[in-house]
């Protein structure tokens, strides 16, 4: 088997997908998408930078804040962070011993000399029984969200303990805990978070943040196993023994991965929809809609859209109303007899309009068959880099990414070097791939947030980044750029 889906790296500022129109090796006008061919810009962010990105010097700590209502301003300062993976693994193992780097948002942007390293032990988590105690902590096992209300976000950690046996089913026994935030960052003993009783087994995984009832109250979804798969949703706020103010199980079975829409970082309460996308072998995913109603939470009967691996949630169309988009990620099973797909699935994406409505559906070239991968080559990412309140859509391409903001389209590329850690970089995988974007620095435009790692792990799958940028918005301009080749190591020594 060679088929896979892609597994992506998350940033925790502004993370969450997005999409507008469409992507592909190359972009073509579309009905109601785009200007007309070639209207791609050369003067935006269309030549990489020629800096490569550096290790950053001798770390010093944030600033303590005030308090905020941004789960991403870890420091309660007013300023964005960004939360990327850091690896002490070595070459044959890049991803054997993980961490993960808070760098700090200021008024000129991220900061990669103020930082924070953490481990598993830095936020006061038990060693994994199967490590010796290793201070491994995967990005992906860890979300930020101010569960309490006291203005500083808290650290929630979902890492596999013992295993546990329901019934016929045994697995590690997943139970979140929460480091709990302040004006330094997290500090202190993990919290077990509270299930509902008939959770308690095998716990709950794949959590995300939200705010599904639109109360200004942060709250989190996951999946539960303990009767056979299904959503719970724990409304906050949360006490400090980790209990959340209710819960719903109300839901029908569901199994995948969970994608919520983005808390708005300005503190104003906004009900968040999540998407579940159906588990799959490289092919493309299934997808149900549980739309937020305001002040009563997710419905409690999903709504099945179109078949595609690439989500995003963003304000597409400017109406001020949140929408849904689904599309085609490039991603395929090769092997023979994987079965078949829609005709309008390949090549194609669909944006859900946050009042209702037919999707509009908008048809993408074939990849070239001397471009494309089995793999795809990357995802979507919401993005307003001009301020005028209305997302772009940031996309990967298999030369780097382009912005598709209304009718204008806008290459933005970095590159890695050619050769890193004594071994050459093919041309096809040097490109940065979209990891991201947000304010950073409080000027109303979000930055975007690109990154690249050497060999296989990158190139095919998006795993394993090690080199970053922080766009000027679309221009070849750096906001900022950083290497985290070696940080990991500097965990214990970091400071907080």
């Amino acid at each position: 088997m060679t088929s896979r889906t892609h597994a992506r790296s998350v940033s925790r500022a502004a993370l969450s997908a997005a999409a507008a129109c469409a992507v592909s090796l190359l972009l073509v006008p579309l009905a109601g998408c785009g200007g007309p061919a070639g209207d791609e810009s050369a003067a935006g962010g269309g030549k990489p930078a020629a800096k490569e990105p550096a290790v950053p010097g001798e770390s010093r700590p944030p600033a303590a804040g005030k308090g905020t209502k941004d789960p991403d301003d870890v420091n309660g300062d007013g300023h964005r962070d960004l939360l990327v993976p850091v690896s002490a693994g070595t070459k044959e193992q890049p991803g054997a011993d993980q961490r993960v780097a808070v760098v700090y948002g200021s008024a000129k942007g991220l900061d990669p000399a103020t930082r924070t390293v953490l481990g598993r032990s830095e936020l006061g988590l038990p060693a994994r029984p199967e490590s010796d105690g290793r201070n491994s902590l995967a990005a992906a096992q860890l979300l930020t969200a101010d569960l309490d209300g006291d203005g500083f976000p808290d650290f929630v950690s979902s890492v596999a303990g013992e295993t546990a046996t329901d019934g016929q089913v045994s697995a590690p026994r997943t139970v979140p805990r929460v480091t709990w935030g302040g004006p330094s960052g997290p500090k202190g003993g993990a919290t077990e978070v509270r299930l509902p009783q008939d959770m308690t087994k095998l716990g709950v995984e794949r959590l995300v943040r939200g705010d599904f009832d639109g109360d200004g109250h942060h709250d989190l979804a996951g999946l539960a196993r303990s009767t056979g798969t299904r959503l719970v949703v724990l409304y906050g706020p949360f006490t400090r023994a980790g209990a959340p103010a209710r819960t719903d199980t109300g839901f029908p079975p569901a199994e995948g991965t969970l994608i919520a829409d983005a808390i708005d970082p300005s503190g104003e309460p906004r009900a968040t929809s999540l998407l579940v996308q159906s588990a799959s072998d490289g092919e493309q995913s299934q997808n149900t809609l549980y739309r937020a109603r305001e002040g009563g939470g997710l419905e409690a009967r999903g709504e099945k859209l179109r078949v595609g691996s690439a989500h995003a949630f963003g304000d597409f169309d400017g109406d001020g109303v949140r929408d849904v988009a689904i599309g085609d990620d490039g991603g395929r099973n090769n092997e023979p007899y994987a079965g078949t797909e829609a005709p309008d699935v390949a090549g194609s994406l669909a944006v859900y309009p946050g009042k209702g409505g037919a999707p509009v559906t908008h048809r993408l070239p074939k990849v070239p068959e001397s471009g494309g991968t089995d793999y795809g080559p990357g995802g979507f990412v919401a993005a307003d880099p001009d301020g005028d309140g209305r997302d772009g859509i940031l996309v990967a391409t298999y030369e780097g990414a382009t912005l598709i903001d209304g009718d204008r389209r806008t290459a933005v590329l970095r590159e890695g070097p050619a050769v890193s850690g004594g071994e050459k970089t093919p041309a096809k995988w040097r490109h940065a791939r979209p990891a991201g974007a947000g304010d950073f620095d409080g000027d109303g435009k979000d930055e975007l947030v690109l990154h690249w790692g050497a060999g296989t792990s990158f190139g095919l799958y998006g795993e394993d980044p090690t080199h970053w940028w922080i766009t000027e918005g679309t221009t070849a301009k750096d906001q900022s750029s950083f290497s985290t080749v070696g940080l990991a190591g500097s965990a214990d020594s970091e400071a907080r």
